[in-house]
């Protein structure tokens, strides 16, 4: 297991307000659009029970520009 192993959906909403990021829209399936006016960042989360997928959170992070470590401190 890695260093963003472990983290659920709400759990990883809740840190990516923190670095500004607010709904957008719904999209397609269960998944969301998530906007930050600061960066004029957007990213694309899955909204699924269970945790999610070492890969998923990766792309989501660089989708909003954000480093693995500054993720990390704000758990």
């Amino acid at each position: 297991m890695g260093q963003l192993s472990g983290y659920r959906y709400r759990e990883i909403i809740r840190i990516l307000k923190r670095f500004g990021f607010v709904f957008y829209r719904q999209a397609a399936g269960s998944h969301e659009i998530w906007y930050n006016p600061l960066t004029n960042k957007y990213t694309t989360i899955p909204n699924h029970s269970g945790d999610m997928p070492e890969g998923t959170l990766k792309a989501i992070l660089k989708q909003a520009a954000i480093d693995v470590d500054e993720f990390i401190k704000l758990k």
